[in-house]
């Protein structure tokens, strides 16, 4: 199903890697690393105990025809309230978890897959050792022991595999599940509960036509990332809710690999948010309509009451441009003259394109399509329904005086350059950390995220980041590099500043399901189509360095400036300001009015041209905590760091 990890590779991920970091990482032992925990610790004592095993299952997706193969969680409660894991059905997704603060948990997983993995416990805040690093993914038929506390407060998180390299397959094919945490707090609020509190995981796939499952289509799935044909709503196509004239908590997770949502309903009527991420916001928040990238949850208060029995409503992700480069829209039809989607009056979609006859183009809906997600049929009066509190939870407002760096924020510089998004200019390796990255335990630290596009792509080698640097041309910052070279982890088969030769080296077989993630397309030359000229369009111009027309090959230009969702594993954070500069206004305004930034986070989406400054604590935990972009497919090409916690 996806490609294999040799036992090499896999060999490497777990050991020779200890070595060299215990060299390099002087804040954390060789030995504490190196321990892969296969059996429960003596003086653990859990309050639930579970069985996680992973293997392959066929499963119905569509609603008619074959089952598809997938890879499955599969849950078995060993000790526990009853209640603790809740089976969604003959689907993909693994078992809703349900948790409480304060339990300590301890979860045996078993991998029966033909390839190794391991799972990360997105949004939980939890030790090293039980976050999923790929240092400890185990192989076939090996067992991985978590053991941790909840120290989160009520909210909605979530599971998936973090095995490195090959995250974006594992999670399409099915490894992963939703997470609720509740707490006294969020019980005497009297929110939906039960029957009335449900999840909405949010997918997008590709079948054959056999109902099989397709991934990654050459080069442009990998750069832009993976975009489905059908949306998939907890494991099912067509998805209908039945529901009650009464009020709902639905919690969204967008489980897709790279599509970003604008949730809205079809008669205009507002979205209520209750949470975000995995906590409850202070106050509820009413939008127009909902941005949710890849890794974002929000809690959803759906009021039915006052709709007449019979009546329906539909979730739209409704139109939106700017998060994806010009060319790439431009080819989709996606912008008109004011940089709005343009709606095909005769359909609801709009479909990627063909390129050069070829197939480089995905034939998925295009980022930024509207689509239906979902339809709420009202089939039932309710006698009672739960009002919408006022306020629901106080928290700590961290802001520029909580931290201990404001003069200097901790960078996170997106680039885009030499066919391999990156952050800080560097692909992920297991046995590096910049001095920047290394944090002390119990500190709270100001972290910029900003799309750097001046040479080099970011940060190079051992170079400094001018913390100080102001943005230039109000999207890029300018920073300090060492030597201007490739990262050694450069994509395989690219060379050139151009990117690739737009007109030669394409290896498709449009009848081939293709899921080896270092396949698809060759990448040599300077880029066939360089030295293209935009008639002085400002939104394809680089942030720093390159000028317009300068050798640039028409992938160069599409890899700039694209949205990505940034996630940081550890404890969550708080999001301080957003600046939007002129490369990235044309679009802001369609999705601008969708971010709730009021609340706890651990994935915030980045839009070309914008700058975003968080809050993040760093504390009860020593070790390796990840931050990389959550569109899988950039993930797996390495736009991934570490932060070295000591």
């Amino acid at each position: 199903m996806t490609k294999l990890i040799n036992q090499q590779r896999r060999q490497f991920l777990q050991y020779s890697f200890f070595g060299v970091a215990a060299a390099s990482l002087p804040g954390i032992s060789a030995a504490a690393m190196k321990q892969i925990k296969s059996e429960p610790s003596p003086d653990f004592n859990p309050d639930v105990e579970i069985e996680f095993t992973s293997r392959n299952a066929f499963v119905p997706i569509l609603s008619n025809g074959e089952k598809s193969k997938v890879q499955k969680y599969y849950g078995k409660l060993l000790k526990g309230p009853k209640d603790t894991l809740q089976d969604l059905g003959d689907n993909f997704l693994g078992p809703v978890m349900n948790l409480v603060k304060g339990q300590k948990v301890r979860v045996y997983y078993r991998n029966r897959l033909n390839e190794p993995s391991i799972i990360h416990w997105h949004g939980l805040h939890v030790p090293q050792a039980s976050d999923g690093h790929p240092m400890y993914t185990i192989g076939p038929g090996e067992q991985y022991v978590y053991e941790f506390e909840v120290l989160n407060p009520a909210g909605t998180s979530f599971y998936h595999s973090h095995a490195h390299e090959v995250t974006g397959d594992q999670v399409y094919f099915g490894l992963a599940g939703l997470i609720k945490v509740t707490d006294d707090t969020e019980k005497a609020l009297g929110l939906p509960s039960g029957e009335y509190d449900v999840p909405l995981v949010l997918q997008d796939r590709r079948f054959d036509a056999n109902n099989q499952l397709r991934y990654v289509h050459g080069m442009h799935d990998k750069m832009m990332g993976f975009l489905g044909e059908k949306i998939i709503v907890n494991g099912k196509e067509d998805t209908e809710f039945s529901v009650k004239t009464r009020a709902y908590r639905f919690r969204a997770l967008n489980g897709s690999n790279s599509r970003i949502y604008k949730l809205g309903w079809d008669d205009g009527t507002p979205l209520t948010a209750i949470g975000t991420d995995a906590h409850l916001l202070e106050k509820p928040e009413t939008r127009p309509y909902i941005m949710l990238a890849p890794g974002e949850r929000v809690d959803l208060w759906l009021d039915f009451s006052g709709r007449e029995v019979g009546s329906k409503l539909v979730m739209y992700s409704l139109p939106y441009t700017g998060a994806m480069p010009p060319m790439y829209e431009r080819m989709h039809g996606m912008q008109s003259d004011h940089g709005s989607m343009e709606e095909n009056d005769s359909a609801n979609e709009t479909r990627g394109m063909g390129m050069m006859g070829g197939g480089m183009m995905s034939s998925g809906l295009a980022q930024g399509a509207k689509f239906a997600v979902a339809t709420f049929n009202v089939t039932a009066t309710a006698e009672d329904s739960p009002k919408l509190p006022a306020q629901l939870v106080a928290f700590e407002r961290l802001t520029e005086a909580s931290v201990d760096n404001a003069a200097k924020p901790i960078p996170i510089g997106i680039s885009e350059k030499t066919m391999r998004p990156q952050l800080n200019g560097k692909s992920f390796t297991l046995d590096h950390v910049f001095d920047f990255e290394k944090v002390k335990l119990g500190s709270i630290k100001k972290i910029k995220i900003f799309h750097d596009h001046g040479p080099g792509g970011g940060q190079h080698g051992d170079a400094k980041m001018d913390h100080d640097a102001k943005p230039k041309d109000n999207s890029a910052m300018q920073m300090e590099h060492g030597a201007d070279k490739q990262d050694d982890e450069s994509m395989q088969g690219g060379h050139g500043r151009g990117g690739m030769g737009m007109m030669g080296g394409m290896q498709h077989d449009n009848d081939k399901q293709q899921t080896d993630h270092e396949g698809g397309m060759g990448m040599r030359g300077r880029g066939g189509m360089g030295g293209m000229r935009h008639g002085g369009d400002t939104d394809m111009q680089m942030g720093g360095g390159m000028e317009e027309g300068e050798g640039m090959g028409m992938m160069g230009s599409m890899n700039l400036s694209m949205a990505h969702p940034i996630h940081l594993h550890g404890q969550q954070y708080q999001v301080l300001s957003r600046k939007i500069g002129p490369m990235g206004s044309k679009g802001y305004e369609t999705v601008k009015d969708g971010f709730i930034d009021s609340g706890w986070k651990d994935t915030v989406l980045v839009m070309p041209g914008e700058e975003v400054e968080i809050a993040k604590p760093f504390q009860d935990f020593k070790g390796l905590f990840l931050y990389h972009c959550h569109n899988l497919e950039h993930e797996n090409l390495g736009m991934m760091r570490q932060f070295l916690v000591e």
